[in-house]
C-alpha cells in the first residue's frame, strides 16, 4: 500500500478552449466577413424573430462528400488587371484572395488555357494558320507567360491551391473549321489531329512546369456542346470526347510521365448523359464530373442522382457566372447547391475584371463581373459583396472537412424550393461540415428581408441556436459534440 503522503496529482493541462464564433456578410453591405451574435449551446431567447429550424445527422450515416476547395477563374482579363496594381497594392489584393489567415483561402483555381471570352484577342499556345502536327511552333506567348506568373505568385501565398486548366478551344489548325472561333458548321476536330491534339495537353502542362505551374486537373473542353458562334470554342460530343481520353490524351499523358487528372465534360447539368458516357468509356482515366449552372432548368439535384449511379467518382461546379445583372444571391446560390448534392468543390467565373468588365473580345461577355473589380487607370481594387458570400465557405470551410446530410428544415435545393434564378431568393438554407477534430462549421443562406433566429438540432443530441441578419450569409463555428 502506497502512503496517502506519497501520492501526488498530475493534472494533465487544460485543452485549448474553444471559441464559439460567427461571422456575417449581407446585402446592404453592414457585414463583410464580419464578427455577428455568436451562437449559444440550446435554445435561444428567440422573442421578437422570425423563427427556422435546421435538422442536421451527425452520426456516420449522415457523412457525406469531403469539401476540396472553392475559387474562381483566372482569366487573361484577371492577369492584366491584376499586373495594372503598383507593388503593395498587388500584394494586398493577393493576400485577401488566398491567405488563409489573413484572407478568404481560395484554394480551388480554374485557368484558361489560351484565349477565352475575357481576352483582349485570340490566341492557342500554337498560334499559327497552317498545320503543325508535330507542334514546332508550340509557344506559351506573353498572355500565358504573364499568367503562369500570376499563378505562382498565388502559390507562393496558398501552397494547397489546385488548378485546373480548361480550353476554349484548340489551335485552329486542328479544327474542320480551321479557326479558333465558333460557328454552326465544321466547329470540331479534325480527328486526322487527334495525336497532335493530345500533345498539345502535354506540352502545355509540362511548359507551365517549367514555369514553375503544377496543373493538377484538364477539362478536354469549355461547354463542348456549345458552339458559341463569335467566340473561342469547339463542339466534342459525349462518345468524342470518351474516344480522345480513352486512345489519345490519356495515353499521351501517362507516356510522358504526367499525373494530371482528367475531369468529365465541363458543361450544363441538364446533359449528364455526357459525364456517364465518358465515365464509362474512359473511367481509367476519369474519376471526375465537372458542372456548369447556365442550364434554363438547372436542377443541382442532378448531382445527387450522378453521385447515387457513381459513388466514387467526384463532382465539382466549375462555372457559373457574377454579373450586376444576376440576383445579390447568385453566388451563394450556386456554392450552397453543388455542396448539399455531393460537390466538393466550387469555382466562380470569373476572378478579376475592369470596371466595364473586361477585357473581352468584341463578341464577349460584356457583363460578367468579377469577384474584384480593378480600376486599371487608378491603382485600385473593389471587392465586390461576392467576395465576402464566397468567403463565408472558402475561409471557413476546411478542406478534408466532411459534410453532413441536412435532414430538414431548409433542405430544399433540388426539389423546386430554395433559392434559384426564378425565385424571390427568400427561404433559409445551409450546409453544415466537419472537421478532423470533431469541431463543426455551418453556413447559413438567410434570403429573407427580416433577421431570422435559427435553431440547429443536431441527430447526436447538440443543440444551437442564434440569429441571422437580414439578406446575407453567415458562418458558425462550433466544438465538437460533448
Amino acid at each position: 500500500m502506497v502512503a496517502a503522503s506519497k501520492i501526488s496529482l498530475v493534472l494533465a493541462p487544460a485543452a485549448h478552449a474553444f471559441t464559439v464564433q460567427s461571422f456575417a456578410s449581407s446585402f446592404d453591405s453592414q457585414l463583410q466577413l464580419s464578427p455577428y451574435t455568436a451562437p449559444i449551446r440550446g435554445n435561444g431567447n428567440s422573442t421578437g424573430y422570425s423563427t427556422w429550424g435546421i435538422s442536421v445527422d451527425d452520426t456516420t450515416v449522415g457523412y457525406r462528400q469531403t469539401i476540396d476547395g472553392f475559387g474562381a477563374a483566372i482569366t487573361d482579363s484577371t492577369v492584366s488587371t491584376f499586373n495594372t496594381l503598383g507593388p503593395k497594392k498587388k500584394a494586398a489584393l493577393m493576400t485577401a484572395l488566398f491567405d488563409p489567415v489573413n484572407g478568404i483561402n481560395f484554394n480551388l483555381m480554374r485557368h484558361t488555357v489560351g484565349a477565352s471570352d475575357l481576352s483582349a484577342y485570340v490566341y492557342s499556345y500554337d498560334n499559327v494558320t497552317t498545320p503543325d502536327p508535330q507542334l514546332k511552333n508550340f509557344n506559351l506567348l506573353d498572355p500565358a507567360r504573364a499568367m503562369a506568373k500570376l499563378i505562382t505568385q498565388m502559390r507562393a501565398i496558398n501552397s494547397g491551391i489546385k488548378l485546373l486548366g480548361t480550353p476554349w478551344s484548340p489551335p485552329g489548325w486542328m479544327k474542320l473549321n480551321h479557326v479558333m472561333i465558333g460557328n454552326t458548321t465544321d466547329n470540331m476536330l479534325n480527328m486526322s489531329y487527334a495525336a497532335s491534339y493530345a500533345e498539345y495537353f502535354v506540352k502545355y502542362i509540362q511548359r507551365f512546369a517549367a514555369q514553375g505551374v503544377t496543373v493538377d486537373a484538364i477539362t478536354l473542353q469549355n461547354e463542348p456542346l456549345n458552339n458559341a458562334s463569335g467566340l473561342p470554342a469547339m463542339y466534342v460530343g459525349a462518345q468524342e470526347s470518351t474516344n480522345l481520353i480513352e486512345n489519345w490524351v490519356g495515353p499521351a499523358l501517362r507516356l510522358a510521365g504526367l499525373n494530371t487528372d482528367i475531369w468529365a465534360y465541363d458543361h450544363n447539368l441538364d446533359v449528364p448523359s455526357y459525364a456517364q458516357t465518358v465515365i464509362n468509356g474512359a473511367g481509367r482515366y476519369v474519376d471526375t464530373a465537372a458542372w456548369h449552372c447556365y442550364a434554363s432548368n438547372n436542377t443541382w439535384s442532378v448531382m445527387s442522382d450522378f453521385q447515387a449511379a457513381n459513388p466514387t467518382v467526384d463532382q465539382y461546379m466549375t462555372e457559373c457566372w457574377l454579373s450586376p445583372y444576376t440576383s445579390w444571391y447568385q453566388a451563394p446560390y450556386f456554392t450552397l447547391g453543388p455542396l448539399q448534392n455531393f460537390g466538393r468543390g466550387v469555382i466562380a467565373w470569373v476572378l478579376g475584371t475592369d470596371e466595364q468588365y473586361g477585357p473581352h473580345l468584341p463578341n464577349g461577355c460584356n457583363s460578367c463581373r468579377g469577384i474584384v473589380e480593378v480600376d486599371v487607370n487608378g491603382n485600385d481594387y473593389f471587392l465586390t459583396n461576392d467576395y465576402y458570400y464566397l468567403g463565408q465557405f472558402s475561409k471557413f470551410l476546411q478542406r478534408g472537412a466532411t459534410v453532413l446530410n441536412t435532414l430538414g428544415g431548409n433542405y430544399d435545393y433540388g426539389s423546386g424550393g430554395g433559392i434559384s434564378y426564378k425565385s424571390s431568393g427568400q427561404g433559409v438554407e445551409s450546409v453544415t461540415t466537419k472537421n478532423a477534430d470533431g469541431t463543426r462549421t455551418i453556413v447559413i443562406y438567410n434570403g429573407f428581408g427580416n433577421a431570422v433566429y435559427a435553431t440547429l438540432t443536431f441527430k447526436s443530441g447538440d443543440v444551437w441556436s442564434g440569429p441571422l441578419y437580414s439578406q446575407s450569409v453567415t458562418t458558425w463555428l462550433l466544438p465538437a459534440a460533448v
